[in-house]
This record gives C-alpha cells, structure tokens and sequence, in this order.
C-alpha cells in the first residue's frame, strides 16, 4: 500500500524538451496501413503481480513482419528503480538488483520502446497484465493516455484449438505443445520471442480455417471472449 501512495501523490516528471519533442513526434507518426505488415510481440517482467502496487522492471519485444519474425527488429530496455525488488522476485526474472538500480532512466526507457513500437499494434499472452504495466508507466513517466490494438494469444489459441480449450491455460502448456525453444524463461525478451513463435503457429492454424490476416485473428479473440463472457 505505501509504494501505491508513493506513486498517486509523486510529483509529476517534467519532460524536457528534448523529450517532449520525441513525445510529439510518435503522437505524430500516421495510422499503420490495414492489414498491418509489422506487429510487435511484447511481454513484461515486474516486481510482482500486483496489477495496483507493483511495478514495471523490464519490457521485452520483438517485431513479426509478414508473419516472420525479425530478430534484427528487437527491443529490450530495463527501468531503473530506486529500490530493487524483493529476492524471491529476482529468483524468477533474474534482473539482479544491482541492474534494476544500473538501468534506464524510466522515462528514457518508456520514449525508447514507444519508438520501437511506432504505431504497430501489439500482440501478447494475457494482454490484460502486460498492457496494464505498459499503460501505467506510460502514465506515470510521460503523462499519456495510451490506448493501441492489442492481440491476446490466451484467447487465440484456445479459438483455434478447442480440444485444448481445458488443458492448455497458461504460455507454458502451449510451449511445451509446440515444442518451442525458450532459452531463460521469465526473461521478457526470450518470452516474448516464445510467443512470438506462436502467433506463428496460430497465423498457420487459421490459414487452415480460411481466417485472414491480423484483423481475422482480432476477430476470433473477440468471438472467444464473447464466448466465454468476458468484455
């Protein structure tokens, strides 16, 4: 609950102008042409799981263009925080505390990965967690309403493969099932590499049932969550 009030009542950042203009000019840049030939795979890795009072430690992306994955088109930034996060938290994500304190000014970081991302829409597993942290610090450091397409895979997969609909819940069901190479798990950007590879086998899948494209997936996470009741 303190490091929640720290934050509501934390004096506002002050961009320079510098940044400010960097601000402006990704306000700026023009819609993304539909269908989208470049998405970015994103995910997070954070002091904990509290969506109210914990924090962005690290972001992870890589982009897919035409369905391929981009290795030369990656991101990875870790935020610099005043204090490093408990030791069980570093036992998952490995972001010792000596890089949490060593890392990137926050709002240097949050301007960095906006103009990685430029205007293309995002793809995660459980989006409602990594655009929450995202959302939020773009909040915090830069003063922005961030509001960007988003694919949730968690709610993809399962459309496309309703046999697994009970038995494959979480990125690592579906990893194993895959048998896809992830390297250093709980790091952001090996993770996202990993679903990255899945919106490949979910891209595949859907050609198989004739569903098109970025929108048609956007479709048929709509489709699923309706069916499952969720807004």
């Amino acid at each position: 609950m303190r490091k929640l009030f720290e934050r509501w009542f934390a004096p506002r950042l002050r961009l320079t102008p510098k940044q400010a203009a960097r601000l402006a000019a990704w306000h700026a840049l023009p819609a993304v042409p539909q269908p989208p030939r470049r998405c970015v795979v994103v995910d997070v890795e954070t002091t904990g799981l509290n969506l109210m009072s914990d924090t962005l430690i690290s972001i992870g992306a890589v982009a897919m263009v035409d369905g391929r994955i981009a290795l030369g088109d990656s991101f990875y930034v870790v935020l610099q925080q005043r204090v490093s996060s408990r030791k069980e938290n570093i036992l998952v994500h490995g972001i010792s505390g000596t890089v949490q304190r060593e890392g990137m000014e926050p709002v240097e970081a949050m301007l960095a990965f906006l103009e990685f991302l430029g205007k293309s829409p995002l793809v995660a597993f459980h989006v409602a967690f990594d655009e929450t942290m995202i959302r939020r610090a773009l909040r915090q450091y830069l003063g922005m309403s961030f509001k960007h397409p988003w694919l949730d895979l968690a709610y993809v997969m399962p459309a496309l493969y309703p046999a697994l609909v009970y038995s494959h819940r979480v990125l690592d069901d579906w990893i194993k099932r895959f048998n896809i190479r992830i390297d250093a798990r709980h790091n952001a950007l090996a993770d996202a590499l990993a679903t990255a590879q899945l919106l490949q086998v979910a891209q595949t899948q859907a050609r198989k049932k004739n569903i098109a494209g970025f929108a048609g997936l956007r479709d048929l996470e709509k489709a699923q969550r309706w069916s499952r009741g969720v807004s």
